[in-house]
């Protein structure tokens, strides 16, 4: 079975490919070339991680092929990233790229070579199962419950999945760079890639200004509506934002008092004004129910509304219990258990049940 690897020089898809060609496929690499405009300045790595990907198949004995998607990336992912944020949601572009980029324009690129699969080293799991005469394909949880990506997975759809394979599922972050080292693969010890996909680590609201102008405002104190402040654009402030708003208060503060610490709470597009309250736990900042929206179930599949599921509605949160409690023109409304902080239009709702990944939405 032949099966391309998508690889980004880093240690989770080089052990991926390593792991593959011990279990007896036939492996190519594929490395993916997604961002131009400033590829020459200090947060674009796409060189250095092309030799590092260049150096891995060499140990291997793998081909490699590089492409270009570019502009599939700029029209697919990132005029959505700015249609997003100057709606004032936050999107979660590493979402859309998943779904767009490393699972639709590589993987018909991949079927075009004659793969039968395509494999990434996303910390994931994928299942197969008889459902009534036909195969059914559930996405799981790693193992490395520390490491799980299925939040960022959960826009594939049945198509996808059935062509995908996830190495790493039951394997450790510690393992991975271990069976790397034993490999005698150099990036063993190379630092995890961050920031926006395919883009990188850099100062955001400087990125940000690039694309989008600034649009100065008002900052007002939502309980009392009292000037507090100026921003210089809705569009560079997440919900629970406590950094950079210039308003006072003392960091890390955590003691009810004047001068607890500023946190936005609110956007009002009409009007440009940017909301803030004091205090982490101020219930401005605590929902017990979303709606979400552009929803995607993974098994092609409504779930049931009134069961008890977990979950996540950012990536960086441990699994929330709740109900769906109503299903109705293609959005989905979900109660928690207990208050959730900060929820954030734009960001992602992701829906579990156990171990399996059912699909989820956008917040609105």
């Amino acid at each position: 079975m032949k099966v391309v690897v998508g690889m980004s020089g880093g240690v989770d898809s080089a052990v991926a490919a390593l792991l593959l060609k011990q279990q007896g496929y036939e492996v190519t690499g594929l490395f993916m070339k997604n961002w131009e405009d400033d590829d020459d300045d200090e947060y674009c790595s796409t060189r250095q991680d092309l030799i590092d990907v260049v150096s891995v198949c060499d140990v291997l004995g793998i081909d490699l092929e590089v492409v270009n998607f570019s502009k599939e990336y700029k029209d697919r992912v990132f005029a959505d990233f700015l249609r997003e944020y100057e709606a004032g949601r936050t999107p979660n572009p590493d979402i859309l790229c998943n779904s767009e980029i490393k699972f639709k324009a590589f993987l018909d690129h991949a079927v075009d070579l004659g793969a039968d699969k395509i494999a990434t080293g996303h910390y994931a799991g994928v299942r197969a199962f008889e459902n009534d005469g036909r195969t059914e394909f559930q996405l799981l949880k790693a193992d490395d419950g520390t490491k799980d990506q299925s939040y960022f997975l959960y826009r594939l759809n049945q198509s996808q999945l059935s062509k995908a394979i996830f190495p790493l599922g039951n394997i450790y972050k510690r393992e991975v760079r271990e069976i790397a080292e034993r490999a005698g693969l150099h990036v063993a010890t190379k630092k995890d890639s961050t920031g926006i996909c395919f883009i990188g680590e850099r100062p955001f609201r400087e990125f940000l200004m690039r694309y989008l102008p600034t649009k100065p405002g008002e900052i007002r104190a939502l309980d009392d509506n009292r000037l507090i402040g100026e921003h210089q654009g809705l569009m560079y402030h997440t919900i629970g934002q406590r950094k950079g708003l210039n308003i006072g208060g003392i960091k890390g503060n955590d003691v009810a008092g004047e001068h607890e610490a500023w946190y936005v709470a609110g956007k009002d597009m009409a009007s440009n004004v940017l909301y803030a309250v004091q205090g982490h736990a101020h219930p401005a900042l605590q929902r017990e129910r979303l709606i979400a929206a552009d929803l995607n179930w993974i098994s092609g599949r409504d779930p049931h509304t009134h069961w008890v599921y977990a979950a996540k509605p950012r990536y960086r949160t441990s699994d929330q219990p709740c109900e769906i409690d109503a299903l109705t023109d293609g959005r989905a409304e979900i109660a928690f258990a207990a208050p959730q902080w900060a929820v954030t239009p734009g960001q992602s709702v992701v829906v579990y049940e156990s171990r399996v990944c059912l699909g989820g939405g956008i917040i609105l």
